[in-house]
């Protein structure tokens, strides 16, 4: 099993949740996040003034994956988020020990 991490656009998550949704994936995690990478600042005004915002909006998916999904998952992820130009995000992969369901008590790929 895996844990897969992305960091996406805030206005694709819609893309991405339909992609995985055809996908046959059951379940994510949407946190809304701020931060900085190669993407530039961004200048915005709030009531009337203007400031420079070094930390840019972004989408945290996480994801349990199974080793037969995972490739096809972070295809589907890139392929739905990506638009060409600096800010993207990106897409972290970790070995997951174990995942159990509280509810029933079921472990590894019956918990995800």
């Amino acid at each position: 099993m895996f844990w897969l991490t992305a960091i996406v656009r805030p206005f694709k998550l819609n893309d991405i949740y339909e992609r995985l949704l055809e996908d046959g994936i059951g379940g994510m995690t949407v946190t809304e996040v701020k931060g900085f990478g190669n993407q530039k600042a961004k200048m915005e005004v709030y009531r009337g003034n203007s400031y420079t915002s070094r930390f840019v909006p972004k989408i945290k998916l996480e994801i349990a994956v199974s080793e037969d999904d995972l490739e096809r998952v972070i295809h589907s992820i890139q392929q739905s988020s990506q638009t060409g130009s600096p800010g993207d995000g990106k897409i972290f992969v970790h070995r997951l020990k174990q995942a159990t369901r509280i509810r029933t008590g079921e472990i590894d790929l019956q918990a995800i």
